[in-house]
């Protein structure tokens, strides 16, 4: 299918080729991610079969996520040969994942004494059962030859800080192959089952160099195929299992062995199709554009959590351990909009984690500083909410020593992202239960953090935020950051409206929250706080927002300057001593962000002269930059830059145009809040979807390459078409919505219907000029 299709014939390359590679073709479903890896791959090659949820510590070092022992194991030799890439005998290759059910095929020719062997598997993640994965796997051989197969659960796990499963234990149930484990911190069970359907000839089960086995050797004829099918399924001890993880997991191989490959891939199929039929974006007249698109959003679904799991989408999805598997602003802030806007089912989960993770929250700000009180969310959040994040985390690659950093301590303004981002599901939705169920707790404890956090100024007779750090990481502990303000400033805004639509239409609910959080004497002091709290403004001659205080004073040379300056190419920009510290280079996007964020609040002309200034600063230090640059690009008609942003950030995985390592730190994986700002350019930036006056807007401004973006849209829980063209605009209501929905298009207020379709010419000024 045209523009759902990635594949590479690649077969060399050094150790970051291959790592890029491995990233680029991943699977994943929610509760596992599968690196693209060969199936005979091991642990020198990255395998990772990694859980979502479950962390585990060993010793002094980080905690991360948990790999299982790889069910997708297979091994082929021929003739006493293994089979590998690397092995050189490989004359021909080639890796494929299909986008629109991320499937992941290889297919391989081997040249062994003469003899042609062509291996070629196909592998998915089950979406219909997140603990299941099914290969199917065929061997030919165009001559006679001896050929061992060896297929099961290998147990040589790949770690970055391990190993998390110590004394694995191998067994077998009937035909059922078994490696099961606990964690070393907490003790948590991790069982794999690998079941097999076939119609070789008998082989024999053994336990061999860590891996549980089924294994055959087989006179191979000239020309016939080999073919058997592997299903294998992975269960924890924090899995809602009617059964152990061991029994639950032999039961669900066994299930779905009696089932077969081609059911088990139609039902995956069929759920992929549902998906795509939410979010699924069409761009006509790029082929580069819509491929970049497609992939980033599959990322996205892939990634998604677990409906009940309580699980949310790390900043490198289910890739790897890389950021130790925690959850970061990078969720809410680029990620959880697409899910709002397509799959709020879905979005509704990432929330329900910051409600979970909310006791986790409160003890950090109990233990973070002096009388800090509410929720202080963890820059790097694990199960519980507890920040993973330490104070020296950045390595200098010229000493190997780690850098102080103060990303976990003055980075405050996550709280408030949670607590916007927790607004708007009521916004967007129209429906409040998710308040009712733990979210007003979050953003009253989140608006309780600022004003603890809080410092009055009497000479300038108003409240700041001292010693923070925005969105730009490379300068840290400032005074009154821009982005932190004003994040900080709408929390308190939310929480005093929150208690108004609680009073208006739960009473109830609203006398027992502030009963619950003992909050009633604090509530009229958020008002005062909000009345005087420093937000701030543009100059009034030159239109600029200085980023923090004292920043348009540091010395303001390019990016390049700086960064001739390197003495080593990993080495970090920021922390105490960075080479950008002293200078007006930024990492990110930060007073660029904030205009995105609170894009209402500033006229085209304050937004164009912050655009020139901050982004020839910017260094793009971070994958989330690149998408806030193009947002704001299209407010302001700057397309040609918006379209360049845009395929900077939708093809970083695509094209492997990222770091793997932040001074000494390996940061290989994939960049899902990336793709997410791929969505958010394309639907909100091009296609100028937003909310305006409580009434869903649409206002294009469509790059002028493209022919048309078509996509759909849920919202207040009915279901929208939305088409652009050059010349109109329209969109399509389901006839199965309730009702009828007064919407912007453009510069007019229509009534959508119900089934009905609604138009609105397109000038070419509303398309060029946004």
């Amino acid at each position: 299918m045209e523009h759902w299709k990635i594949s590479t014939s690649e077969l060399g390359g050094d150790a970051a080729d291959l790592m890029r590679r491995q990233i680029r073709f991943q699977i994943a479903n929610g509760y596992m991610g599968y690196r693209g890896t060969l199936d005979e791959d091991g642990p020198e090659q990255h395998v990772g079969v990694t859980l979502a949820g479950i962390f585990d510590r060993v010793g002094e070092a980080w905690r991360e996520p948990v790999n299982a022992p790889n069910g997708g194991y297979t091994a082929v030799s021929v003739d006493g040969v293994e089979l590998t890439l690397a092995s050189g005998d490989c004359a021909r290759h080639e890796q494929a994942l299909d986008l629109a059910a991320a499937v992941f095929s290889r297919q391989s020719v081997f040249q062994v004494n003469g003899k042609g062997v062509t291996l070629q598997s196909t592998r998915f993640l089950s979406a219909a059962n997140p603990h299941l994965g099914v290969v199917r796997y065929t061997v030919t051989c165009d001559a006679a030859a001896s050929l061992r197969i060896r297929t099961g659960i290998d147990g040589n796990i790949w770690d970055l800080n391990g190993p998390h499963l110590p004394g694995l234990e191998f067994a077998t149930q009937g035909d059922v192959l078994l490696v099961h484990g606990k964690t070393q911190e907490q003790g948590i069970p991790v069982a794999v089952a690998e079941a097999v359907v076939h119609t070789l000839a008998d082989g024999k089960q053994e336990v061999s160099e860590g891996r549980n086995l089924h294994t055959w050797q087989i006179k191979a004829e000239a020309g016939k195929t080999y073919t058997f099918d592997k299903f294998f399924a992975v269960a924890t001890g924090n899995d809602s299992l009617e059964a152990s993880p061991r029994e639950a997991v032999v039961e669900m191989v066994r299930a779905a062995a009696a089932v077969g490959f081609e059911p088990c891939l139609a039902e995956h199929r069929a759920e992929w199709q549902r998906r795509w039929e939410r979010a699924d974006v069409v761009i006509e007249g790029d082929d580069d554009a819509q491929l970049a698109l497609r992939f980033s959003i599959l990322q996205l679904l892939m990634a998604a959590p677990v409906e009940g799991s309580a699980n949310s989408i790390p900043a490198r999805a289910l890739s790897g351990q890389v950021y130790k598997g925690a959850i970061f602003w990078d969720t809410e802030m680029f990620m959880y909009p697409m899910f709002l806007y397509t799959w709020p089912e879905a979005a509704a989960e990432l929330l329900r984690y910051r409600i979970h993770t909310l006791d986790g929250a409160r003890r950090k700000a109990q233990t973070e500083g002096p009388g800090y009180r509410g929720a202080f969310y963890a820059w790097e959040s694990q199960e519980t909410g507890d920040d993973a994040c330490s104070y020296f985390n950045v390595g200098d690659p010229h000493t190997g020593r780690e850098l102080r950093t103060h990303f976990r301590d003055k980075q405050i303004h996550v709280s408030g992202d949670i607590a916007i981002a927790m607004w708007q599901h009521f916004l967007v939705t129209g429906d409040d239960s998710l308040l009712l169920e733990g979210g007003a707790d979050v953003i009253l404890e989140c608006a309780r953090f600022y004003y603890s956090y809080a410092y009055y100024k009497a000479d300038k007779r108003r409240y700041e935020f001292l010693d923070v750090i925005g969105p730009d990481e490379y300068h840290e502990r400032v005074n009154n950051n821009a982005f932190t303000n004003r994040v900080a400033y709408e929390t308190l805004r939310i929480a005093l409206e929150l208690v108004e639509h609680l009073r208006a239409e739960h009473p109830d609910a609203l006398e027992a929250l502030i009963e619950r959080l003992q909050i009633a004497d604090e509530l009229p002091a958020y008002a005062v706080l909000l009345r005087e709290a420093y937000v701030p403004e543009p100059d009034p001659q030159t239109g600029l927002i200085e980023q923090f205080e004292g920043y348009f004073k540091l010395d303001d040379v390019s990016i390049e300057e700086v960064t001739s300056r390197k003495i080593h190419p990993n080495e970090y920009l920021g922390a105490g001593q960075g080479l950008a510290v002293p200078t007006q280079v930024i990492k990110q996007a930060d007073v660029i962000m904030m205009m995105y964020l609170f894009r209402e609040s500033f006229a085209p002309e304050i937004v164009q002269a912050n655009w020139d200034y901050y982004e020839p600063r910017t260094e793009h230090g971070s994958s989330l930059s690149a998408c806030a640059y193009a947002l704001t690009a299209t407010e302001i008609g700057r397309l040609e830059e918006a379209y360049r942003y845009f395929i900077k950030t939708a093809s970083i995985d695509l094209k492997g145009d990222f770091k793997l390592y932040a001074g000494t730190i390996f940061m290989g994986g994939t960049h899902p809040a990336a793709c997410g700002g791929a969505w958010l350019t394309t639907v909100f930036g091009f296609a100028g979807v937003g909310r305006h006056e409580g009434r869903l807007a649409i206002r294009p401004r469509l790059y002028p390459r493209w022919t048309r973006l078509r996509f759909s849209l849920v919202y207040q829980k009915d279901h929208f078409t939305v088409d652009v063209s050059r010349e109109v605009l329209t969109v399509q209501a389901a006839a199965t919505n309730r009702q009828t929905h007064q919407l912007q298009l453009v510069d007019r207020i229509v009534a959508c219907a119900p089934g009905a379709v609604v138009t609105e010419s397109l000038s070419p000024k509303a398309n060029d000029d946004g």
